[in-house]
């Protein structure tokens, strides 16, 4: 892009930015807050796939607000937001922590009259299909999860009370060293198999994340014909023991080489040569290749794994909070974050919003399914996409076409729990 070009954008932004601060400071709570008294604080408890140190700094600036982000691992974020509503204000995770989250007590019903762009949100958490074609997908598909009925029960059928803020999303699958291993084909050669497969063993790597990793693994078994599950989404205690009894056979044989609990750990483990292959999630996909670190996210031929973010607000927020919380919500929905991290390969829900504050080159590539016609850097301004790449499983339509399971707290997750961990320690 020419140096004329990046002012134009520049300039376009900045003004945006200027438009939609400016025309929703009128119903901002704290919009007229006086100088010299302290900031309103939001505490924020989530993973770093959204707790970023740039998201937090722009709606700081933005909003005039203290934020404090408290980042885990999946496992340790689900554990303290379940047993500790007053730690935090607004929880950040996948949808598969609504059940376990919802029936402990620790959230509360968000309004959404108050979501100042609900209706630009799209059929995805609202239908369950982004596209007419689409597959639901086996297990907790979001729109299941979003509205609370008068019995406090969580279902599709409409409401003026949600569980959560549907926001960032994406299918995930697995990365893979392309210097190491000979590059496939999308929706065909590509399998979740790979990640069973023997000429890979001791060079695997897995996502510590019993509501995530396990369902990586499963599908790879049932890819290899180890085992062949009724309903994947909702695997029964005799299927669990067959999947665990195969695994631990596997890792006792020194197939897998760790389990990483976090984006970075999972960048350190393939750029350290330590892994060829592993669960992976986009950003540590978009960083490594930033690095020159060949690496290529999957799109299976059984389908991807969907997830969904949720925020979610605690049942133990004060009301000064509260009304913080639903500008911060709003602010991500506003576009600049969505655009932010659609560099990263993440999807925001108002997709139209965010449009504005990407190039036609970057939204093409990340949504569109195109070539890219320049380079496109990362969030960490470093190259990440070359000039002609196409995205791995084609555009945010096609991706969420081919959705084999989603992130899910199944009826056996109890039991579930208990044999992830003696996996682990086996």
């Amino acid at each position: 892009m020419t140096t004329k070009s990046n002012t134009v954008n520049k300039q376009r932004r900045q003004f945006l930015k200027a438009a939609a601060i400016g025309s929703a400071s009128a119903s901002l709570p704290f919009s007229s807050f006086a100088i010299g008294k302290e900031k309103p604080k939001l505490r924020i408890l989530g993973t770093h796939v959204t707790l970023q140190e740039e998201l937090r700094k722009k709606a700081i600036d933005d909003l005039g607000i203290d934020l404090v982000f408290e980042p885990k691992g999946s496992a340790a974020v689900l554990q303290k937001g379940s047993m500790s509503p007053d730690s935090f204000d607004l929880y950040e995770q996948w949808s598969n922590s609504i059940n376990v989250l919802w029936r402990s007590g620790s959230i509360k019903p968000i309004d959404k009259r108050r979501i100042s762009y609900w209706d630009e949100i799209n059929s995805l958490t609202k239908t369950g299909k982004v596209t007419p074609r689409a597959k639901i997908g086996a297990g907790d598909a979001p729109y299941k999860l979003l509205h609370i009925q008068k019995d406090g029960s969580l279902s599709n059928n409409d409401t003026n009370s949600i569980s959560y803020l549907p926001y960032v999303h994406n299918v995930d699958s697995f990365g893979y060293n392309t210097s190491v291993i000979e590059k496939g084909v999308p929706y065909q050669t590509e399998s979740w198999g790979w990640l069973l497969d023997e000429k890979y063993r001791g060079k695997v790597a897995i996502v510590n994340a019993p509501t995530i990793g396990l369902f990586d693994l499963a599908l790879a078994a049932q890819a290899q014909g180890l085992i062949t599950f009724g309903n994947i989404g909702s695997m029964t205690v005799q299927e669990l023991d067959k999947l665990f009894q195969i695994l631990i056979g596997l890792k006792q044989k020194g197939h897998f080489s760790g389990f990483w609990t976090s984006v970075p750990e999972s960048v350190r483990f393939m750029k350290s040569n330590r892994v060829s292959i592993q669960s992976m999630f986009s950003p540590a996909v978009s960083a490594l290749n930033g690095q020159n670190v060949p690496v290529t996210f999957a799109a299976p031929k059984e389908g991807y794994r969907g997830w969904h973010g949720v925020m979610c607000m605690s049942s133990k927020i004060t009301k000064r909070s509260e009304d913080v919380a639903y500008e911060y919500m709003n602010w991500w929905l506003s576009g600049w974050a969505g655009a932010f991290i659609a560099r990263q390969g993440y999807y925001i829900s108002n997709p139209s919003r965010s449009k504005q504050f990407l190039s036609s080159n970057e939204y093409d590539y990340w949504y569109g399914g195109k070539a890219a016609l320049e380079d496109l850097r990362g969030t960490d301004g470093k190259v990440s996409v070359k000039k002609g790449d196409i995205r791995t499983g084609g555009s945010y339509e096609k991706r969420f076409e081919n959705v084999a399971v989603w992130n899910t707290v199944m009826p056996t997750y109890e039991y579930s729990l208990e044999k992830w961990y003696e996996f682990l320690s086996s």
